[in-house]
């Protein structure tokens, strides 16, 4: 079975990932725990690593029997064809989200616009086009899933 990405409305990608598991339909939504502030108080929360995505991992035939779950718009089309994403890929979404220090990947003598294949840490053995570095942070195209990634250092 392929993993494929669809597009939620907005702000409802975890009520939709919920509906599509009582469904039986194996689903993924990366999560973050980020600090909110309000006003009178702070909260942690977690938020969707990715705005309106939710990965689902579905057989081609029964792809639109995911449209019985409210909050779904569509599919992501990457090419014209339903974005697919390797089982690889969502393994290292996993895995980096479960690192509690991603510090250890080094991007010394890496140049903007490079085509590179990182080899250690939480995103071992992916390839990525580097974007943006800096002292704080860097930006990685991951090419296959047409996303960025921004990763600070700790």
């Amino acid at each position: 079975m392929n993993w494929y990405v669809v597009y939620t409305k907005p702000k409802w990608e975890k009520k939709v990932a919920e509906k599509l598991t009582q469904i039986g339909i194996e689903c993924y939504c990366p999560l973050i725990t980020q600090v909110k502030q309000w006003s009178d108080r702070k909260k942690k929360v977690e938020m969707p690593l990715f705005n309106s995505y939710v990965f689902i991992q579905i057989e081609d035939a029964d792809r639109n029997s995911v449209f019985e779950v409210a909050g779904i718009v569509r599919y992501l089309f990457w090419l014209g064809k339903p974005a697919v994403v390797r089982d690889e890929e969502i393994n290292v979404i996993k895995n980096s989200l479960k690192a509690s220090n991603i510090a250890d990947i080094s991007v010394s003598q890496i140049q903007v616009g490079d085509k590179i294949k990182l080899e250690t840490g939480a995103f071992s053995n992916q390839n990525a086009i580097v974007q943006e570095v800096s002292k704080t942070h860097y930006i990685l195209v991951l090419e296959s899933l047409g996303c960025v990634l921004k990763i600070k250092y700790k």
